[in-house]
């Protein structure tokens, strides 16, 4: 989410100084497969560009945007599952305030999710 499109949901942009204190990131182990995935997301969307300038049936293009969509919350649910294990898990073990932080954070991105 781009901190514009974090203002306009209502909603506080993380700081890029605060996203930096976290050198190794819960994904970083799946990184290529990620960028592979991502890729795959971008082909469809295109797709979909393309249907819509050969004037494909609408129902055809709904179907795809479905796809599309699904791709993307099946991704979005890795992440998170990788945060998860890793971001918030990490908390934990170290104590303190930071765990409070992580599940509220965590909690949140879910919230955005269901809120799509």
């Amino acid at each position: 989410m781009t901190t514009t499109e974090a203002v306009e949901a209502g909603e506080q942009a993380q700081d890029p100084e605060q996203a930096q204190d976290h050198k190794t990131h819960g994904y970083h182990k799946q990184k290529d497969e990620h960028l592979k995935r991502l890729r795959r997301i971008e082909g469809q969307i295109r797709g979909l560009q393309r249907m819509v300038e050969e004037d494909v049936y609408c129902i055809d293009i709904l179907t795809q945007v479905s796809a599309g969509t699904k791709a993307l919350q099946s991704f979005a649910l890795q992440l998170l599952e990788e945060h998860l294990r890793h971001c918030v898990a990490d908390a934990a073990v170290k104590g303190g305030d930071e765990i409070d932080a992580k599940v509220e954070e965590a909690t949140k991105a879910i919230a955005r999710m269901l809120r799509t």
